[in-house]
């Protein structure tokens, strides 16, 4: 019967128990009555042991703790916010309010190694910075708790004061559990880029080793905030950084920038093929990879590089180039080769060809500098929309990022989204190269202060901002007279569908696991229904999808089947995935259950006190459905 029917897991995945799982599967020898014996696993992994006593590596106090905070499943979910999304029907566009630490444990049952890039802005702790509250037993209940937002006194919480002490060491335990997490996200070829200030550079890059791999680590990108000031103590600070690491090096694709107008113009000569420019073939500063050989010029004259210095291309290649019209020889009195034989000055020098169309398929690497992107570029984007934000990332940052990775259907996902940046980027991105990515956000409903212009303009949260960019970014793009002949060749999505961190809304959930037998005793007697009745068909249905592992832009459409209320989940086909029935108040009759059967659906999903203790129909409709192939879920 438990083979037939299948039982929504209550919590996101327990990262300690598949971890052990996957060691039990790999490494049986080192299982002794079900726990792992690591005594052991030292003894069959030998000398790739470290040594305890010496190691290396990051410590801070607080850092086990943090790690049991990744660890740790949550029964938390996300409830659909009807009112404050933007062509819910249509978007595949996300954004979230809610703690980004509990909202990362709640995708990773869908979104697991499906994210190609993500980009964070996470407090550079100044000693002014928001640093988020997290309570190491029970993330939601700190979560919930911290939405009321101040203290007694009326101040905010949670800023993390250089004097209140270990103020490097507040900073890393809100980063790593989120960075550990973040990282099971990232596709294989997937890459994650941080910016950061100077206060947490060195322990970010630190911290990122031991969590992506030093090998993994990208070049630091360096960007200048600011071509004047006068502020600091001994230099004027003018630049902040952007720390990326790939998921997998070895399958991370080149990054590519496309040319200039200045060096497109540089290609001005053209054959058969198209534009081309020449580079000389001997090049001074090139000392090793190259070979070093005679080339027969047109009169017969032989021509050698200088000083056993190679040439760009091998022999056998300039035998290709010479076939394929690919070699240049040209006349001059200033060549840097020489004659082979008499060893004096050559008459010739050697060229190749490098056409437009090759140079502009592989793009240029980017360089790992910026003067451009200034802070001043993100403060006019959001003051162009009328919103206000203390120091914005520009636009232009986010698409650079965005277009390195070469990917135009990625999923771009944010964790401290901010002022909705990252939106706004990927969206014009998308209507400026045809793309079709996508973008998750999720910012923490952090206060703006009293008496700022951010409250005088009636927003309270930092997360009210975020959508609100988002919706007015999305409908200047809309209205651009320019832009709006590229919308109609192609369809730009401009929508998103907003959640909110909540609660689980399964009454018999809602217990910590931790809690004395007396008191879980007395929480089960108290349970009269599988849901809290103040909940929708909608949010249940959204928090047993994302527990089975859907996503949170599932095509779902209510419908009524057999007399009954139901919502359907169509794959991109049309076919129906998911008919569930979430209705605990209401017994089906078995007829009513065979017609659920009769719509054929991949999974048909039924609250398990809508059969209100029926086992004979629960085994009937179990027995439906396996006839049929139908897998039957319960929640």
């Amino acid at each position: 019967m438990t083979d037939e029917i299948h039982e929504t897991p209550s919590t996101t995945p327990n990262f300690q128990t598949e971890l052990a799982a996957q060691l039990a599967d790999l490494i049986p020898e080192a299982i002794a009555d079900g726990k792992v014996d690591v005594e052991k696993l030292k003894e069959l992994l030998n000398g790739d042991v470290a040594d305890s006593s010496e190691r290396f590596g990051l410590f801070w106090p607080g850092k086990k703790r943090a790690l049991r905070a990744a660890q740790e499943p949550t029964t938390a979910t996300l409830k659909p916010d009807f009112e404050n999304s933007k062509d819910w029907d249509s978007t595949q566009n996300v954004f979230i309010e809610g703690d980004n630490l509990e909202v990362l444990k709640i995708l990773q049952k869908h979104y697991h190694a499906k994210i190609k890039l993500i980009y964070i802005d996470p407090p550079y702790n100044t000693g002014k910075d928001f640093v988020y509250p997290d309570n190491y037993k029970e993330g939601l209940d700190t979560y919930l708790e911290w939405t009321r937002q101040v203290n007694e006194e009326g101040k905010k919480v949670t800023t993390n004061a250089e004097t209140e002490g270990r103020y490097h060491s507040n900073w890393l335990n809100m980063m790593y559990p989120r960075l550990k997490l973040a990282r099971n996200l990232l596709t294989d070829d997937g890459v994650i880029f941080v910016s950061i200030g100077d206060q947490e550079l060195a322990n970010l890059q630190r911290v990122m080793f031991e969590v992506f791999g030093e090998a993994n680590a990208l070049p630091l990108f360096t960007r200048v905030t600011k071509k004047s000031s006068n502020n600091g103590t001994t230099f004027s600070p003018s630049t902040d950084y952007v720390v990326g690491f790939a998921r997998n090096i070895a399958r991370l694709r080149p990054f590519s920038v496309p040319l200039t107008d200045e060096q497109v113009k540089s290609y001005n000569r053209s054959d058969e093929r198209g534009a081309y420019k020449e580079i000389g073939l001997f090049q001074a500063a090139l000392k090793h990879g190259g070979s070093r050989y005679a080339i027969t010029a047109p009169d017969g004259q032989r021509v050698i590089t200088p000083r056993d210095l190679p040439w760009r291309w091998s022999e056998a290649k300039l035998r290709e180039g010479l076939a394929a019209d690919q070699i240049v020889f040209k006349k001059t009195s200033s060549s840097p080769l020489l004659d082979a034989d008499t060893g004096e000055r050559a008459a010739w020098n050697v060229y190749t060809k490098l056409h437009l169309a090759d140079r502009e398929e592989a793009g240029l690497l980017p360089k790992n500098y910026s003067d451009e992107l200034q802070n001043n570029l993100g403060t006019r984007d959001l003051r162009d929309l009328n919103l206000p934000f203390d120091f914005p990332k520009p636009v232009a940052l986010v698409k650079f990022l965005a277009s390195i990775v070469n990917d135009p259907a990625a999923t771009v996902l944010d964790l401290f989204g901010g002022s909705g940046t990252t939106a706004q980027a990927v969206m014009e991105l998308n209507v400026e190269d045809g793309g079709t990515r996508r973008h998750i956000l999720v910012q923490l409903p952090e206060p703006v202060d009293e008496g700022s212009d951010a409250a005088s303009k009636g927003f309270r949260t930092i997360a009210d901002i975020a959508r609100t960019r988002v919706v007015r970014a999305g409908n200047r793009i809309a209205d651009a007279a320019t832009r709006q002949l590229q919308l109609e060749e192609h369809s730009v999505d401009l929508g998103f569908r907003s959640y909110k961190l909540a609660d689980t809304s399964f009454s018999k959930w809602r217990l910590s696991s931790d809690v004395e037998e007396d008191a879980l005793q007395q929480h089960l007697l108290s349970l009269r229904d599988s849901s809290t009745d103040d909940a929708t068909a909608d949010e249940l249905l959204t928090e047993i999808l994302l527990k089975q592992g859907y996503s949170l832009t599932e095509a779902v459409s209510p419908a009524e089947i057999g007399g009954l209320d139901v919502r359907l989940v169509r794959d991109r086909d049309g076919d129906v995935a998911v008919l569930a029935y979430l209705n605990e108040h209401v017994k089906p009759t078995l007829e009513q259950l065979r017609a659920f059967v009769d719509e054929s659906p991949t999974r048909i999903i039924v609250l398990e006190d809508a059969f209100q203790g029926d086992d004979e129909l629960k085994t009937n409709l179990a027995q439906l459905c396996k006839s049929k192939g139908i897998e039957l879920w319960t929640a």
